[in-house]
């Protein structure tokens, strides 16, 4: 073994000894997640008059995919420690440039997809350059990128965003495959999310990169100790992020009508959707599949106020006191843990 190859040993080693008890870890700290999901689907059976219904389960899961997709990219960065709170602005850059770059000609549609990806590279390389190289705190490198994309976004359309949404793009987030036995429709929505909750899963963990973005969030002195390079692992996490950013505005563009803010509230919403799948803030714990959950969760409630008659208002106060109580149970499990 040479010297250069000792440094990487331990950390892989320690995964491997480890990789268990992490994994009981994180499916125990998951499970109430996957509870509350249980609740709440089943109160939206007995309050909705089409009962438990299939299909309107389907469109439940149709609906909160932009969210879902949304929430597996945000994981990432909060796992490395971080948080990315420019998702919602660049959401709200997919509909609002697929809309004005297209002028709904379909035939401009998959030019413009392509280059709104290469925008969100762009804007997740500058989110983690700028946070690892410069040492600017997270919340700030991509709360001042939220502030210029959506500032960006008013003057370009003058505060009222023209054009329309070619079908073609609009086709992913709306329809599906007809003729389905039992469930009538497959959405587009749930293949891509479920393609992107795969990924997600071996990315975080079952790869290397994973791993490394585990020990990174929970220990970067250690990690990069260990041969990790910490700011590397960090700028793939905020890349991922913002990739999964554009997705969730493809999908929102289907069936969300046209305003520059098409995702507004959606990066609180995607930390909250993280928090209640058991991540920890401050890095180093996270499940794709509880995340998934939380994101399901969410939407679940939001529908269940809705048929209860609440006001919309309410969303936004209900949020806040999700995230208060998610964090602090978080917090004590932590404390009961040690």
């Amino acid at each position: 073994m040479t010297t250069a190859e000792r440094p990487i040993a331990p950390l892989e080693e320690a995964a491997d000894e480890s990789r268990g008890g992490r994994l009981g870890r994180t499916v125990f700290a998951a499970a109430p997640i996957f509870l509350v999901l249980a609740i709440l689907l089943v109160a939206i059976g007995l309050v909705n008059p089409r009962g438990f219904d299939v299909g309107y389960y389907l469109a439940l899961l149709k609906r909160a995919a932009p969210l879902m997709v949304l929430a597996t990219g945000q994981l990432f960065v909060i796992v490395a420690g971080e948080y990315d709170l420019s998702v919602g602005s660049i959401v709200t850059v997919v509909v609002v440039a697929g809309a004005v770059l297209t002028a709904g000609d379909p035939n401009l549609t998959y030019l413009v997809l392509g280059g709104l990806l290469l925008f969100g590279i762009v804007v997740g390389l500058a989110n983690g350059v700028i946070t690892t190289k410069l040492g600017v705190p997270s919340f700030l490198t991509t709360l001042g990128m939220l502030l210029i994309l959506n500032g960006g976004v008013a003057v370009w359309t003058g505060g009222a965003p023209r054009g329309s949404l070619p079908e073609n793009l609009r086709v992913f987030g709306r329809e599906g495959f007809e003729g389905v036995p039992i469930i009538g429709e497959l959405p587009y929505s749930v293949l891509i999310l479920l393609v992107v909750g795969l990924v997600g899963w071996l990315l975080l963990h079952r790869s290397n990169f994973g791993k490394q973005l585990v020990a990174v969030g929970g220990n970067p002195r250690a990690a990069a100790f260990a041969g990790v390079r910490v700011d590397e692992v960090r700028i793939a996490a905020f890349v991922i992020c913002a990739i999964s950013a554009i997705l969730a505005g493809v999908l929102l563009a289907g069936f969300g009508g046209l305003s520059n803010q098409a995702g507004e509230g959606y990066e609180f919403q995607a930390i909250s959707a993280v928090v209640l799948g058991g991540a920890v803030l401050g890095g180093g714990r996270g499940s794709v599949p509880a995340t998934l959950a939380g994101a399901l969760a969410l939407e679940a409630l939001f529908t269940l106020l809705n048929f209860l008659g609440l006001p919309v208002e309410l969303r936004f106060a209900v949020q806040g006191l999700i995230i208060i109580a998610a964090v602090g149970y978080a917090s004590l499990r932590l404390r009961a843990s040690r």
